[in-house]
């Protein structure tokens, strides 16, 4: 193999990458990267991109994001989350180079925290992470499938009409109302920014407008398909859930489910606005054959870690890995 060189991605490797990931794992995921790449280019301060070659020839890559605010964190970090490297170059330190040109490309931006996310059982991809660096983050990824979310039933009696047993609720109401009924579910769309926005600043304390911006444009453009919710109370948001269907990050083969970001007006705490979103978030993903949804929780998001433990998240088995650059 001759010398290496190093540059940033471009619409001509999308063959080669492709090809590159389908040895890897065993089936092409062309579209993924394609979408990946035409994002990336579009929004150059949101992603880095890095290709190593031999002469013509692309012998691997690495994809990754900027992320500030995901997950409720404040902290700016660079996500890394599609590596690869051809089979048969593999062993050379190709990886590693390819992780040192994403660093390079960190430092012109003054981030300093690097992240992956991996399979625990993955030993190799394990391995090579620890080799280059990394360690365990303080940060816990949780998961459920997109089976119903369970309501909870209060204060319910049987009646026997006309022959037949019907159940009744208070008030004489057929049903008590399921939480996904105490609020207008709808679809995230362009108009609800500064909503979203508004909203946000009322328990972040931040103005997070260019945050929110960026969010925007990759659920409701990068993603391809639309999950992000809001819910409106007398014509007013009261919380939102942005999420998004992922069919490569990872290496991940099958589609899954992101949840990035929650919020609730403080108004509606406790109301079950927060349990509304996420009943209909889960039929959504249940309809499209999405059979799992995770999200990440820091060590100290107590609340948080409560509240979706009380939805039937558990620990996942991904863990993930950081890197202070």
């Amino acid at each position: 193999m001759s010398k290496l060189s190093f540059r940033s991605l471009c619409p001509e490797d999308i063959e080669q990458v492709s090809t590159i990931d389908s040895r890897i794992i065993g089936q092409p995921r062309r579209g993924f990267y394609e979408k990946r790449l035409t994002v990336a280019m579009a929004a150059p301060e949101a992603f880095v991109t890095c290709a190593a070659c031999d002469g013509d020839r692309l012998r691997g890559f690495a994809f990754a994001r900027t992320q500030e605010g995901d997950f409720g964190s404040a902290q700016t970090v660079t996500v890394i989350d599609a590596l690869g490297v051809d089979p048969e170059a593999q062993g050379q330190g190709i990886g590693k180079m390819l992780l040192a040109g994403i660093e390079q490309r960190m430092a012109k931006k003054n981030i300093t925290t690097l992240r992956t996310e991996i399979n625990w059982a993955d030993h190799d991809m394990t391995g090579f992470f620890s080799s280059a660096g990394f360690k365990l983050a303080p940060i816990q990824i949780v998961t459920r499938d997109t089976s119903t979310l369970p309501e909870r039933v209060e204060e319910m009696s049987q009646v026997k009409m006309d022959g037949q047993w019907q159940v009744h609720g208070v008030g004489g109401n057929d049903f008590d109302t399921l939480c996904r009924d105490k609020a207008l579910i709808r679809s995230l769309n362009e108009e609800d920014l500064t909503a979203v926005v508004r909203l946000d600043r009322k328990f972040s304390h931040q103005d997070r407008t260019a945050y929110y911006h960026r969010k925007f444009q990759e659920m409701l453009v990068e993603s391809g398909i639309r999950v992000s919710l809001v819910a409106e109370k007398k014509d007013l948001v009261a919380g939102f859930i942005m999420a998004r269907v992922d069919y490569g990050e990872f290496g991940k083969p099958i589609p899954t489910a992101v949840i990035d970001t929650i919020g609730v007006h403080p108004a509606e705490k406790g109301t079950g606005v927060g349990q509304a979103l996420l009943s209909q978030l889960l039929i959504n993903l249940s309809i499209l054959q999405v059979e799992s949804l995770h999200t990440q929780i820091q060590w100290n998001q107590a609340e948080l870690h409560k509240f979706l433990q009380g939805c039937g998240f558990v620990p996942s088995q991904r863990l993930v890995l950081s890197k202070n650059v």
